[in-house]
């Protein structure tokens, strides 16, 4: 039996039919349409269902969407300034840190919640910070890069 949630997504509230065991990523990319986040393993090991929940990293294929309630979700949609990429965006084209892009939305998302923290941080805390995202085509060394330039880039 379906439950009427109102979930706060990208600065705006949203009311969702979600069944009891419906993922937030489900919830998502079905119930939302936002396809920027996307299902990978669907086990919590690839981290390309990364998104923000309450400023903090979360694999949404782990989460029930009925757990997002009173909390605020950011997804790769909501990064966006208008038309205008974040320097975190920019940093990953200049720095070539995107290939297929599949990966590319959790790995912002876990930099996004990084840099907000520390916005310095060191190439180790940059690896931990991306530590839970996988990624199949760039390597790393392209990525850490691109997150180095925009902590460069807002200090």
């Amino acid at each position: 039996m379906r439950r009427l949630i109102e979930i706060d997504v990208n600065g705006d509230v949203h009311d969702l039919a979600v069944l009891p065991h419906d993922t937030l990523l489900e919830a998502l990319r079905d119930g939302l349409g936002l396809t920027g986040t996307k299902k990978g393993c669907d086990e919590g090991t690839c981290g390309a269902c990364t998104v923000l929940l309450d400023g903090k990293p979360v694999l949404s294929c782990l989460m029930l969407a009925t757990d997002a309630v009173g909390r605020r979700v950011e997804t790769i949609e909501g990064q966006a300034l208008g038309d205008q990429t974040t320097n975190l965006q920019r940093a990953f084209v200049e720095k070539g840190a995107v290939q297929c892009g599949f990966c590319t939305p959790g790995f912002i998302l876990s930099a996004k919640a990084l840099l907000a923290e520390k916005p310095n941080p060191t190439e180790q805390e940059i690896k931990e910070a991306i530590s839970g995202n996988l990624c199949r085509c760039t390597g790393y060394v392209k990525i850490v890069d691109a997150i180095k330039a925009a902590a460069d880039a807002t200090s």
